[in-house]
C-alpha cells in the first residue's frame, strides 16, 4: 500500500509539473504585459489546479460562512500542510489574487522563472526584502487584487494542528486597510500530508469564514489580530465533525513509532 502511495506522490508531481511546460512559452509572454497576471491566474486556476486536483483524485466542496464581495480585494489566508495547498487555493478564492512567498523557490527550473514574475517573493532574511513587500503588496492592490499568504512561521512538523502565526500578513492587512479573509482548508493534512507514505484521494473541504475589518486599525493592534485570526482558524480544525486534522496527528505519530 505504501509504494502505491509514494507512486501516487510521484503522480502528483508530474501532473503538477506537465501543464507549466506545455503552457510556458504562453505563460511568459502573458507576463511580459502590464495586465498580463489576470489571463495567468484564469489558467492557473481553470486549468493548471483544477487538472492537478481531478488527475491527483481530489474535488473540492466549497462553504461560504458569509456572503463575500468578488470584486473587492482581501488579504486570503489559510493554515497551510500539504502541497496541495497551492492547488486548492487557486481553485477556491473568492477572487484573484498574488501570492507572497518566499524568494528560494525562483530557483525550481522553469516554475522559478514565471513565480519571480507573478508573485510577491520575500526574503526572509533580509529586513530590506520584507520591507519592499508593503510597497508590492499596493501595487497589486491598484490592479483590484487580492493578497494571499500562508501565515505560519513553521508548516511541516505533522505533529502540530497549526503553528503560531507571523506577523507580515497582518502588518499588510493594516498598511492598506484591507480587510481578512480566514479560510479553512480541513482535510489537506490528513489527504496529503507532508509525509509521503500517508494520503489517499477524496473530497477537500474549504471553508471561507466572514472577513476580520481591519478599518481603523493601527500596527499596534497587529498582535490581537494575529490571536483573533489564528483562533478563529485552529477552532476549526479542532472541532471539525471529521477530525481530519486531528487524526492526521495521530497517523503520523503511528508512523513515528514503527520506525
Amino acid at each position: 500500500m505504501r509504494v502505491l502511495i509514494v507512486l501516487w506522490r510521484i503522480w502528483f508531481y508530474l501532473l503538477s509539473a506537465l501543464p507549466v511546460i506545455l503552457l510556458f512559452p504562453i505563460l511568459a509572454i502573458l507576463l511580459l504585459f502590464p495586465n498580463g497576471y489576470r489571463p495567468f491566474f484564469w489558467i492557473a486556476r481553470n486549468i493548471w489546479s483544477r487538472f492537478v486536483l481531478l488527475g491527483t483524485g481530489f474535488w473540492i466542496t466549497k462553504k461560504f460562512k458569509t456572503p463575500l464581495d468578488f470584486k473587492k480585494s482581501y488579504l486570503l489566508v489559510a493554515n497551510h500542510s500539504s502541497y496541495i495547498d497551492i492547488m486548492l487555493m487557486f481553485a477556491a478564492a473568492p477572487n484573484p489574487f498574488v501570492f507572497v512567498g518566499k524568494k528560494e523557490l525562483v530557483n525550481i527550473p522553469i516554475f522559478g522563472f514565471l513565480y519571480k514574475r507573478a508573485a510577491i517573493m520575500v526574503d526572509r532574511s533580509s529586513s530590506k526584502s520584507r520591507y519592499a513587500v508593503y510597497d508590492r503588496a499596493r501595487k497589486v492592490l491598484d490592479k483590484g487584487y487580492s493578497v494571499c499568504i500562508f501565515p505560519e512561521k513553521e508548516y511541516l512538523d505533522e505533529t502540530v494542528l497549526l503553528n503560531p502565526f507571523k506577523p507580515g500578513a497582518f502588518k499588510i492587512a493594516i498598511e492598506h486597510q484591507m480587510p481578512i479573509c480566514p479560510m479553512v482548508f480541513l482535510d489537506c493534512k490528513r489527504k496529503f500530508p507532508w509525509y509521503t507514505t500517508h494520503g489517499y484521494p477524496g473530497v477537500l473541504r474549504v471553508d471561507i469564514h466572514p472577513c476580520i475589518p481591519t478599518v481603523g486599525l493601527s500596527e499596534t493592534d497587529i498582535p490581537k489580530l494575529q490571536k483573533k485570526t489564528f483562533e478563529l482558524i485552529y477552532s476549526e480544525l479542532q472541532n471539525d465533525p471529521q477530525q481530519m486534522a486531528v487524526d492526521a496527528i495521530e497517523e503520523w505519530k503511528k508512523a513515528t513509532k514503527s520506525l
